[in-house]
């Protein structure tokens, strides 16, 4: 049976115009919600934008417009998974409504923040939201290191189940991750917010493409990544300034490229050399003038997101292997044989190009 989809011209000149377009909307509300009533910077764990005085109303509008945006987006992915299942050159109906969807809660935050400004900010800690934009760069490095190895080009030994499992169900973890860093920020102007909520705007299109063949394009699905880089460094420099720790981020996430990312996109070998040596020449020359002794900052970034997809893991390995055990014992109880969702159709397994998870 055919199934109705919609071919897109130029999708990613669409998805950026209007994320442009979107951060505009964003700079016009920050225009009008400017306080000078907010409290004093207290220090790296302290967000700045956030009431003095927050009120049960200030606190509902913010989590509920969250809690909404996010049951939504877990509906949506969920009723992709088991009702669609099929991957397309062009988007399904359901992708428009993801899209759609997108659209209409940026819009709600937008004017949540015009009429009562907080965002979840108020009673959650800057390191959450931090946090899980590190844990889908993470989880990211699992689940392509069957794809583009974790160094090098190598492939770690990793848990082949475990990476199964993050295939498939990266979807819920994404969004939760992108959904929740949005609620976080109230609709402010400041250059960083700005050039956070535009990343954003690509990640929540991103979200929405599903079983497409937009989705699994590797050099935007590098491209998302490395926009981190920039994000980070930009919004670093902007903070502390020239002398400040922007090239902890940007040669942090740029050893990454190095050493991971930019092994899964077709780049000849002389290319990476050239990328990677470009990379050596770079730390000498800001190092020369920073000083060598601050060198150390540079590898931070890559040991925590490396050692965290070892953790992840060892974490998670266990977990599995008892889920799979008890799902195993019921249906053999049941005699309704094999497993559905641990099946190559499932999870994509072994399904090439067009296989990994049916979301990724």
């Amino acid at each position: 049976m055919s199934m109705t989809t919609y071919r897109v011209r130029h999708p990613y000149v669409w998805i950026i115009g209007v994320s442009l377009l979107l951060t505009g909307a964003v700079w016009l509300t920050g225009l009008a919600i400017a306080r000078d009533d907010l409290l004093p910077d207290a220090g790296p764990s302290w967000y700045y934008w956030q009431l003095p005085e927050p009120t049960l109303l200030t606190r509902l509008s913010a989590w509920g417009g969250y809690l909404a945006h996010q049951l939504a987006i877990w509906g949506i992915i969920y009723y992709a998974q088991t009702r669609v299942r099929t991957y397309s050159a062009g988007l399904h109906p359901i992708n428009v409504i993801a899209l759609a969807t997108n659209f209409g809660f940026i819009v709600l935050h937008l004017a949540q923040s015009l009429v009562f400004y907080d965002g979840l900010a108020q009673d959650v800690s800057i390191y959450s939201s931090q946090g899980s934009v590190i844990a889908l760069l993470v989880v990211v490095l699992l689940m392509e290191n069957r794809r583009r190895g974790l160094f090098f080009g190598k492939k770690a030994p990793l848990s082949k189940r475990v990476v199964e499992v993050a295939r498939r169900y990266h979807g819920y973890l994404f969004s939760w991750a992108i959904v929740y860093t949005f609620w976080y920020h109230p609709a402010e102007n400041s250059s960083g917010h700005l050039i956070g909520f535009f990343y954003m705007f690509l990640l929540l299109a991103q979200g929405s493409l599903f079983l497409t063949r937009y989705h699994t394009n590797r050099a935007w699905t590098l491209t998302l990544e490395v926009m981190v880089l920039v994000h980070g460094a930009l919004v670093a420099l902007m903070q502390a300034g020239p002398t400040g720790f922007w090239p902890m981020f940007f040669f942090g996430f740029a050893g990454i490229f190095v050493i991971t990312q930019m092994h899964g996109v077709g780049w000849s070998l002389r290319t990476r050399w050239l990328i990677g040596a470009g990379y050596v020449l770079g730390v000498v020359g800001v190092y020369f003038y920073r000083g060598y002794d601050r060198i150390d900052e540079i590898v931070r970034i890559p040991i925590i997101e490396y050692a965290l997809v070892f953790v992840l893991v060892l974490l998670v390995w266990p977990v599995v292997l008892v889920v799979d055990a008890v799902v195993d014992a019921v249906r053999r109880r049941r005699g309704s044989g094999t497993d559905p969702q641990r099946s190559p159709q499932a999870t994509g397994v072994g399904g090439g190009e067009a296989g990994g998870s049916k979301l990724d």
